[in-house]
């Protein structure tokens, strides 16, 4: 029989046994992110970027977190320059110069991984350059603020003050999450400080941190699919994902890819 955690502070507390089965789900989409990522360039459609994820991660042994979902219809989020999030994979060819979010989730043997990259697709601008790696280096910094005896507005901090410093905004409308047995749990994680210091983390919490940043307003609106959000004054958007697991010392990344600063030494 599996052995279950506990909850602290309204997070569950996952044990080894949970982490394990965690950190191979993750596995699979960083897998499955590195592969579609390399493979992001101009004339390639986000439906095509779908229909080899959902591959992959059916031949890894597991199923779409996302397809479903609330009534999502596909398998992963294909979300180009100012869509944000939630962006719905389908004809879209994607443009040279364009910014690419892509947004895996899979659900293996009981429990989801969830971790996200953005990518250039060909040649992109200073501009867009500059978001991406400032979203990218603000995940890595929350991750390193993500430790136990911290609190969950220390990651908030974290991230948002890296973006602000280079003056870009951080979404308001949508937040990190924790994940486990289901792909939204408990707490959810501000990207950047409400005035509220959360729960303290503790070893064993596991959380989805991912930094969602603009270059303009940090303002957002759903297109009429329902789902893609997309910035309200048309600027670009960035957005990085890992799933982590809170350690007395520094965190433990689930979702360690080649497209993301963390875990490359």
């Amino acid at each position: 029989m599996r052995t279950k955690g506990r909850i602290s502070q309204g997070v569950p507390i996952r044990t080894e046994e949970e982490i394990a089965i965690l950190r191979e789900a993750n596995r699979i989409v960083a897998d499955v992110l590195a592969a579609l990522a390399a493979l992001v360039k101009p004339g390639v459609t986000s439906g095509e970027l779908d229909a080899l994820g959902e591959q992959m991660i059916r031949q890894a042994g597991a199923t779409p977190s996302f397809l479903g979902y609330h009534g999502y219809p596909a398998s992963t989020c294909i979300s180009v320059d100012a869509e944000v999030i939630h962006g719905i994979p389908g004809k879209r060819t994607i443009r040279e110069g364009e910014l690419v979010s892509i947004d895996v989730g899979a659900y293996y043997n009981g429990y989801h991984g969830d971790a996200a990259v953005t990518v250039p697709a060909g040649e992109v601008d200073a501009l867009r350059t500059r978001l991406m790696t400032t979203t990218d280096r603000a995940l890595a910094q929350g991750i390193r603020a993500a430790r136990a005896g911290n609190y969950l507005e220390d990651v908030s901090r974290a991230v948002q003050s890296v973006c602000e410093a280079e003056r870009f905004s951080v979404v308001r409308a949508f937040v990190g999450h924790g994940i486990g047995q289901q792909m939204h749990e408990e707490p959810q994680i501000p990207n950047f400080v409400t005035g509220d210091r959360g729960p303290r983390l503790r070893p064993g919490m596991v959380l989805a941190i991912e930094p969602m940043v603009n270059a303009g307003s940090p303002d957002v609106r759903v297109l009429a699919d329902g789902w893609t959000a997309v910035t309200r004054d048309g600027k670009p958007s960035a957005h990085f994902e890992h799933s982590i697991v809170v350690r007395e010392g520094d965190a433990e990344v689930l979702s360690v890819s080649p497209y993301h600063l963390w875990g490359q030494g």
